[in-house]
């Protein structure tokens, strides 16, 4: 569904291909992630937040982990999550990251994939402390493209901002709320021990999986509108036309914060 009054944020009638064709994330940051807790990793009771249709969370779900639970505020994103993970040991519930509606000191590790820059960050900042145990983690990752590394997929986007000069990417891992998070985390009263990582991969991608990933994106359908999305998408399709496979570099971005 593309439509003149989809909102910043609201991944209604997205689902389906955001879970079939976004990009997963690699997996070094998150071994690193665990290695910085307090206990084993059988254990850990984690939260994933904000976990759209579960694909950070059904990586999660492979560590062995006591329990998990992922918390999606869209019905349509979490339909589709709790259907791609059947057989996995994860409770689906609704929520966002400023009211989760887990309990007091019950996690020690929170996870925000691809979603943190959606919520209120002095209000999601609170409330992962609350329900923290002390030593717990709360973690943010984004997995931006390297486009740079692709001409075919530099011209794409210039002529993304040809179609919209100006525009705002709001879910970008490389820019915006990513460009000063480590002192903002540091910042943060009742969290301490910021450790940034990151880690490279490379994926080729059919052009449907391309074409798919980019019809997943909410901040680029708000700000075209409906008409200038699929002349967008037009465009794309033409530019890869021929390409059997598109390589992509994927940048896994991992910042984490302890909980006093």
């Amino acid at each position: 569904m593309t439509d003149a009054t989809r909102r910043h944020g609201d991944y209604t009638g997205l689902a389906q291909d955001y879970d079939r064709f976004r990009p997963s994330y690699a997996l070094s940051p998150l071994k690193a992630l665990l290695a910085l807790l307090d206990k084993p990793v059988a254990g850990v009771d984690a939260a994933d937040v904000g976990a759209g249709t579960g694909i950070w969370t059904r990586i999660l779900a492979g560590q062995g982990l006591r329990s998990l639970t992922a918390v999606e505020p869209n019905d349509d994103m979490r339909r589709v999550g709790r259907d791609s993970s059947a057989g996995l040991s994860i409770e689906w519930r609704a929520g966002q990251g400023e009211a989760t509606g887990l309990t007091d000191g019950s996690r020690d590790l929170v996870t925000m994939a691809s979603s943190f820059h959606w919520v209120d960050y002095d209000a999601g900042m609170s409330e992962f402390r609350r329900i923290l145990r002390p030593g717990g983690r709360f973690a943010a990752l984004w997995n931006p493209r390297l486009i740079e590394a692709s001409p075919i997929q530099v011209d794409i986007e210039n002529h993304l901002s040809q179609l919209c000069p100006g525009m705002k990417r709001v879910s970008s891992g490389r820019s915006g709320l990513t460009d000063h998070l480590t002192d903002r985390l540091a910042a943060t009263p009742g969290f301490s021990d910021v450790v940034y990582m990151e880690a490279r991969d490379v994926m080729t991608r059919t052009p449907e999986e391309y074409l798919g990933a980019w019809r997943s994106v909410n901040d680029v359908q708000v700000q075209l509108g409906p008409e200038r999305f699929e002349e967008f998408l037009g465009y794309a399709a033409e530019r890869i036309r021929g390409c059997a496979m598109i390589e992509t570099v994927y940048l896994t971005r991992l910042w984490t914060v302890r909980r006093d």
